[in-house]
């Protein structure tokens, strides 16, 4: 669309999480480095959690691909299953025959992962959504981490959630649980610094060798309505580049994010209800982002 406007060889704001764009900058870099560090020391249960938008999934893939050789992943990336179903899913990953017998089945897990420590290997079961894990999955999940030798854990645990996860770990029925977490990370939105060099991160990682494509207005209006929570930015500034390339501008101005913004309704609403004459402009704006888009692509072709 308009990346060969722009000089870029990718869309940079796409919302796939795609490490080769994850943002090594202040408590995203915090947060990796825990992990890292806590599980290279052979801590058994962390826990990360974040507000929808701020790159728990994102974090998750980066943290699977850093760990290197020495640890074997096992994802769940839907925790929204029952507690036989856990075990299941864990089994596969670990490349075992399934059978319906839970006890034979916990037998063959335990083995593999005797197993994979004699291997001079740790296996490390990242969970990510798991504020949507059922409470009898918690307790399944609790049992898979009693698993250990005399000396170290044979499971280590990472849960990637909402911040509802720790409303659920709150319950009195999922007590034990929560008191095997050793680390807790809280990933935070963006503030005005960060979110500048997140924009232009992404932009140089997309192919872009040039100045800042946002100017200062359009930036403050894009963190106020962003609220600096990656996904919303991801989402304003691909509408916003969009926008300038329909005019046939290479600079994306405050009109342009405001058009985005009017076309996006977690921006706009900011937590407030919607009137029907905001879903009116909203319905408008995106119908003129596509008109300057069509229009400014039929001009290129003539």
């Amino acid at each position: 669309m308009y990346q060969k406007f722009f000089g870029l060889k990718e869309i940079p704001f796409s919302l796939s999480p795609d490490t080769s764009y994850f943002f090594a900058y202040g408590h995203y870099a915090n947060a990796l480095n825990t992990l890292l560090i806590a599980l290279r020391t052979g801590e058994g249960f962390i826990k990360v959690t974040g507000e929808v938008g701020t790159g728990k999934t994102l974090l998750c893939r980066k943290l699977m691909n850093t760990l290197g050789d020495k640890f074997q992943i096992v994802y769940i990336p839907n925790p929204q299953i029952s507690a036989y179903g856990l075990q299941v899913a864990v089994a596969e990953e670990l490349g075992l025959k399934i059978t319906r017998y839970v006890h034979r089945l916990n037998k063959m897990i335990t083995d593999r992962l005797l197993e994979i420590a004699q291997q001079g290997k740790r296996v490390v079961l990242c969970i990510d959504e798991a504020q949507a894990m059922p409470e009898e999955t918690m307790e399944s999940l609790r049992l898979l981490t009693n698993l250990e030798t005399e000396k170290f854990k044979l499971l280590h645990v990472v849960m990637f959630g909402q911040p509802e996860l720790n409303t659920l770990l709150d319950r009195q029925s999922v007590r034990q649980l929560k008191q095997r977490i050793t680390f807790s990370y809280q990933l935070q939105p963006l503030e005005r610094e960060g979110m500048d060099a997140y924009i232009m991160h992404r932009l140089v990682v997309a192919g872009y060798n040039g100045g800042m494509v946002f100017d200062y207005k359009a930036l403050d209006k894009l963190l106020q309505a962003s609220r600096g929570i990656p996904r919303l930015i991801n989402i304003l500034c691909h509408k916003a580049l969009m926008v300038a390339y329909g005019q046939g501008q290479r600079a994306v101005t405050l009109p342009f994010m405001q058009m985005a913004i009017r076309d996006t309704a977690d921006a706009q609403l900011s937590g407030r209800r919607q009137h029907w004459w905001q879903r009116f402009v909203a319905g408008f704006a995106l119908a003129a982002i596509l008109v300057s888009v069509s229009t400014y692509v039929v001009h290129a072709m003539v």
